[in-house]
């Protein structure tokens, strides 16, 4: 007997009249480490791959290779464990140790994704009477994990700090007038980097608010650490923030070029997520070999600034091309530089005109963006060339005027 077929509805965005808004996965074989650039083959064909995250272009380098197969051939694969039960190795300390001192905190502590480290930061210092309040922009895990934590969850407008020191205000007062007892818990959660608008966050106006109306201050800088900031710390040294910022999440897998994830912050901050963190307590460790490449690709990264002034000058090529060629951008300084065209089909048929010209950029729809929005989110890497920029506002001038011409 045939077991039932579960009764699995598509999203509401996802009927018959929508086809541009459905998701479709592609196979990318990338090119041997040795190779360098940002080009991957996808069908058999060779594209310049411009929507990945790969921002220092150390994702293929062969020294991170090296340092996972060593640690491989010493440690094995898997970790076997939880970081707490026998999963907890020498890698994972030493990068750790590595990744405080980068970001100037006192402790680190890893975590298997960015979207578990948000989770894990956000529900364990919010609960049920507490408040969380979240740019409506913020990345999907941040808004996932305030609901989780069952607190009062606000959004407020993009970037407006202001809103946030009103609605701190208004919970402040109706604190003052409940029974005495313990004081609500206020957060405000933000990404450093916009992943989809490439902006930042106005984080010197919410650390004050946050430090006057005593709220933590989480930043998710995935997009910034690595790139931003004068010797690539991210959004917190670009804004001179340290202390200010209670706590600081991090991803691996986009400027380091691996996987993972971390949050840093004070030592009492790490101890509390390691007693409390679920997504921290109860699933295996990252493997040691991933913890090997990317102390290898920080310590590139650190000593080759290069990488990073390459990215942030090939941005600065693109945006002052793009402006000569009356491509629309939106204000971004980031290696982060969408090309908003509206609907979800103007997107698509943009994408895959870019494909036929060997360049690969996504189209990014709702509900990842909202509606009216929809976009080619161009992502610079200091594995591009200058050629390779310059083809690409080329062919884009050329397929947005084919389609005003529409």
């Amino acid at each position: 007997m045939p077991l039932p077929r579960p009764n699995v509805r598509a999203p509401a965005f996802l009927d018959a009249r929508a086809p541009s808004l459905r998701r479709v996965r592609r196979i990318v074989q990338a090119f041997p480490t040795q190779d360098g650039s940002a080009h991957v083959l996808i069908e058999g064909r060779r594209l310049v791959n411009f929507c990945g995250n790969d921002y220092l272009g150390l994702a293929r380098d062969p020294r991170l290779a090296a340092a996972l197969r060593g640690a491989s051939s010493e440690c094995g694969v898997g970790a076997g464990a939880s970081h707490l039960v026998s999963g907890h190795g020498r890698e994972h300390q030493a990068l750790e140790e590595e990744l405080a001192a980068f970001t100037g905190c006192e402790r680190a502590l890893l975590f298997s994704t960015g979207y578990m480290a948000n989770l894990a930061a956000i529900t364990s210092l919010a609960g049920r009477g507490d408040l969380v309040l979240l740019d409506r922009f913020s990345h999907a895990s941040l808004i996932d994990a305030a609901l989780l934590s069952r607190a009062r969850l606000r959004r407020y407008a993009h970037r407006d700090w202001g809103a946030v020191e009103r609605a701190l205000e208004r919970q402040r007062g109706a604190a003052a007038g409940e029974a005495a007892g313990a004081a609500p818990a206020r957060l405000i959660a933000t990404d450093g980097v916009f992943s989809m608008d490439g902006d930042l966050a106005p984080l010197p106006q919410l650390a004050a608010a946050a430090h006057a109306r005593g709220a933590w201050l989480i930043v998710d800088d995935a997009h910034g650490l690595g790139v931003i900031g004068a010797q690539g710390r991210g959004t917190l040294e670009h804004f001179g923030l340290s202390r200010e910022v209670g706590v600081l999440v991090g991803t691996l897998g986009k400027a380091f070029g691996t996987f993972g994830a971390f949050i840093a912050g004070s030592a009492e901050l790490i101890e509390r997520l390691i007693q409390q963190a679920r997504t921290y307590i109860y699933t295996t460790a990252l493997p040691q070999p991933i913890a090997a490449a990317t102390r290898a690709s920080l310590a590139i990264a650190q000593r080759e600034s290069w990488r990073r002034e390459r990215v942030l000058a090939l941005t600065g090529r693109f945006r002052a091309a793009a402006a000569a060629a009356g491509i629309p951008l939106l204000e971004s300084a980031t290696p982060i530089q969408p090309v908003v065209l509206g609907t979800p089909e103007a997107a698509v048929a943009a994408s895959r005109a870019l494909e036929q010209a060997g360049l690969w950029v996504a189209a990014i729809r709702p509900p990842t963006v909202p509606r009216d929005s929809s976009r080619l989110r161009v992502t610079l890497s200091a594995a591009h060339t200058e050629d390779e920029v310059d083809r690409l506002v080329a062919a884009l001038a050329q397929i947005l005027a084919a389609q005003a011409r529409a």
